[in-house]
């Protein structure tokens, strides 16, 4: 990967800021981690709490979310057409995007469609385009009313459910870059990427619907589908990688922990047992920061 590192608003280091201070990268799994959706689809993040969560509502919560995911990708993403074409990031086809204007391009007639070659990866560009500057809008502007009441609801509800698990991700990734309530400006030296197992478009779309956008800039969600986590980590390594920068991975998963030991990367596993040791509401910077710490100090002494 040889894009440039984003700008200001994906947490890009000014030359200063990392002499200064390290960059620090923290790579993110979304399903479990940021948020809940298995494990309310299935029950077990009811049954986790011996019966003082409403399995039942734990479910049709999860349906909600699924259904309002797969709206989102068919009517606003082009999913229907391009599920079968999934990219690892969303810039993986630049070299065929000529740039184009596409204010008045016509996607219902431009005939993607197989062979996968490169007139039809210039389309597939365009898309992927044309759904990062709705993701760098936000579903307010691509939603109608109706929409984004039935979607705040849910955000809503789902938090309530989980005793503020979304909200408290959500706020642990604006200190990760250094935005609070009183400061929203970004630290330059952080950057949050997301690594997800899920296929690009519908991680995307999800990324919107649980409030992440503008945290996580679409450039920087990664889908490890076809080419595993630590291919992803691998990318991320060298597209970000100086000689002041530190790594950290978070998920749930056994692939991104070993992933992250292949890396020599400080790893922190969320689970949603509420007697967990991390888990939201609880994970903090300061816990973070510790994992980090004994990793890159412990480095610095060995080298």
């Amino acid at each position: 990967m040889d894009e440039v590192v984003p700008a200001l608003a994906t947490g890009e280091a000014s030359s200063d800021a990392v002499k200064e201070q390290p960059l620090k990268v923290y790579i993110w799994d979304m399903d479990e981690t940021l948020i809940l959706l298995k494990s309310l689809l299935d029950g077990s993040y009811a049954g986790a709490f011996d019966g003082l969560k409403d399995r039942e509502k734990s479910v049709e919560i999860g349906k909600r979310w699924e259904n309002l995911i797969l709206e989102l990708c068919d009517e606003h993403f082009f999913y229907e057409e391009i599920e079968n074409y999934n990219e690892p990031y969303l810039n993986a086809l630049n070299e065929y995007d000529d740039g184009r204007d596409l204010t008045s391009y016509d996607f219902e007639a431009d005939c993607f469609s197989s062979p996968y070659d490169d007139v039809n990866k210039k389309k597939l560009a365009y898309r992927h385009r044309a759904i990062g500057e709705k993701y760098a809008k936000g579903l307010e502007k691509i939603l109608d009313q109706h929409m984004v009441k039935v979607w705040n609801d849910l955000y809503n509800l789902t938090d309530k459910y989980t005793d503020g698990w979304l909200s408290s991700a959500h706020k642990l990734l604006e200190e990760a870059l250094g935005k609070s309530a009183a400061s929203p400006t970004t630290n330059s030296s952080s950057i949050n990427c997301i690594v997800t197992s899920g296929s690009l478009i519908p991680s995307l779309a999800k990324c919107l619907l649980y409030r992440l956008n503008d945290v996580v800039s679409s450039e920087n969600v990664y889908s490890s589908w076809e080419v595993g986590k630590l291919q992803c980590f691998k990318w991320i390594k060298e597209r970000f990688d100086g000689p002041n920068v530190r790594f950290c991975a978070i998920g749930d998963g056994h692939e991104e922990c070993s992933a992250a030991q292949v890396m020599k990367w400080p790893f922190i596993k969320i689970e949603f047992q509420p007697d967990a040791p991390h888990r939201f509401p609880g994970l903090d910077m300061p816990t973070v920061q510790t994992y980090m710490d004994v990793i890159y100090e412990s480095s610095s002494k060995d080298g």
